[in-house]
């Protein structure tokens, strides 16, 4: 059964998110429902490649203002030990009680994405991440990015895995860190603005985004 997410992005509208099963839903206010595949979303422009009848797609621009909601495709590609949705009992375990949270839209082709959220030295920073990207024009993966993905100098973090979800502390940081799909606490080794971003050293081919809880 389709389940529905009710979330704000930073510096887009309120979006209703869902899990489907065969491809990204984007939803028009003035009710048309296009499926294909959310390519990005940035200056306040949403492009999407809208499937076709008979094969292919057709890339379009939408202003945000057009557009109510994404239903995002999940397609039961989440890799083992994906953590349960944000408020499911064992989505909390291990995890503190009173922690404020925020959703970030981490867009594939963006190389890092801004939380707006300032973290301090020392700070346990927890995180819960889902969706899935398309890095490469064959490959496409969650949060946890490329199974015995071979080890590659030009990424951010060469030897994990590339298309993965990784974050820095800091806008000129290289003190990169791993998340994947480690829902954590990550201990903060400095103080700053935080950024999430996706393992891969050529961004221009990428489409489709991460969907990432921030619980700080």
């Amino acid at each position: 059964m389709t389940s529905f997410i009710r979330c704000a992005l930073s510096a887009f509208p309120t979006l209703l998110l869902a899990v489907t099963l065969n491809a990204d839903t984007l939803v028009l206010r003035n009710g048309r429902r296009l499926q294909g595949q959310l390519i990005s979303v940035r200056d306040n422009v949403v492009e999407f490649d809208e499937t076709q009848p008979f094969g292919g797609g057709r890339a379009q621009r939408f202003d945000r203002s057009e557009v109510s909601g994404i239903e995002f495709d999940r397609n039961d590609r989440t890799p083992p030990g994906y953590p349960p949705a944000a408020g499911a009992a064992g989505a909390q375990r291990g995890r503190p009680a009173g922690l404020r949270e925020r959703q970030v839209f981490v867009a594939a082709n963006v190389q890092w994405t801004d939380t707006n959220i300032d973290v301090q030295s020392g700070q346990d920073v927890y995180f819960d991440a889902g969706g899935d990207v398309r890095w490469r024009p064959d490959r496409r993966d969650g949060p946890a990015g490329e199974q015995n993905s071979p080890t590659n100098p030009n990424r951010p973090i060469p030897n994990r895995a590339a298309g993965a979800l990784i974050a820095r502390v800091g806008g000129n940081s290289t003190d990169y860190f791993f998340i994947a799909t480690n829902p954590g606490p990550f201990r903060m080794r400095s103080a700053g603005r935080l950024f999430l971003g996706v393992n891969d050293d050529n961004l221009q081919d990428n489409s489709g985004a991460f969907r990432v809880i921030v619980y700080y």
